[in-house]
């Protein structure tokens, strides 16, 4: 069993955006540290989405337990290497229901949402002008959980690598942590990875997958097993659903699979 902190509480932090670009309508919980965005010049997507990073990384390095609440995949790179700060060692579950194992050279696309599981494992060099001080994970840190809506050349790219992959199974995701040996675990978890007719408004749904319910196990297993130092939730919603009902109600779930209790600041009506 994990050694956590006493009270099993979580540090919710929030960071509203998707990419270089600003959500407003981003539901923030009470009690949540919500990272503003600094004022972005007229650069390169990669050069704006750094000084985001950056300020992401700053909170939460200043959190004892983080829990990040984000429009995007990409900005774990700042949350990882905010834990890397205090770990020397830190291992990866990633669970999405795409790769994100795409780089620059083999992306069909260019889309660098589809590129942040690369980012970790040290595959895009040369992408951000400032690494944030993030140290590379190691491929046979990482186990990936799902990922069932792979590219052609991310298929073979992740064949190619030691990356650990699993099902969105609570049974499999234990036995690849234990695997990993007592090492501190940073929790990714994308909510496209939830069977896309459960999620409406998903930004990029990849059809039929896990339920919601498998996916709570599948962290509640996670955080029984290992040592969970910091986790983090991409809610890539699109913008005009970011805010729903069934958006935060997701969320809440979400979250308290981690053990985390997210009470909003008023009810929503639509």
């Amino acid at each position: 069993m994990a050694d956590h902190r006493a009270d099993g509480l979580w540090d919710l932090i929030v960071t509203p955006w998707h990419l270089d670009q600003h959500l407003p309508g981003f539901p923030v919980p009470a009690a949540a540290t919500q990272v503003v965005p600094p004022v972005l010049p007229a650069k390169p997507v990669p050069a704006r989405m750094n000084l985001l990073h950056q300020a992401t990384a700053d909170a939460v390095a200043q959190a004892a337990r983080p829990l990040v609440l984000s429009g995007d995949c990409p900005t774990s790179r700042a949350a990882v290497a905010a834990l890397q700060r205090r770990h020397r060692d830190l291992a990866v579950l990633w669970l999405d229901a795409h790769g994100d194992f795409n780089t620059p050279e083999i992306s069909t696309s260019g889309y660098l949402g589809g590129m942040a599981l690369a980012m970790l494992t040290g595959r895009t060099a040369g992408l951000f002008d400032d690494p944030l001080g993030l140290r590379p994970v190691p491929d046979t840190s990482v186990v990936l959980a799902d990922a069932r809506d792979l590219d052609p050349a991310e298929h073979d790219a992740l064949a190619a690598s030691r990356v650990r992959r699993v099902p969105a199974d609570p049974a499999a995701i234990t036995t690849a942590l234990d695997q990993l040996g007592p090492v501190p675990v940073y929790l990714h978890l994308d909510i496209d990875v939830v069977d896309g007719a459960e999620l409406p408004g998903a930004r990029f749904p990849s059809g039929p997958g896990p339920s919601l319910a498998r996916i709570e196990e599948c962290l509640a297993a996670a955080c029984a097993t290992a040592d969970v130092a910091g986790a983090y939730l991409a809610c890539a919603w699109l913008p005009e659903h970011v805010n729903d009902h069934s958006t935060r109600e997701t969320i809440a779930r979400l979250t308290a699979a981690l053990g985390a209790s997210v009470v909003w600041h008023e009810a929503v009506v639509s």
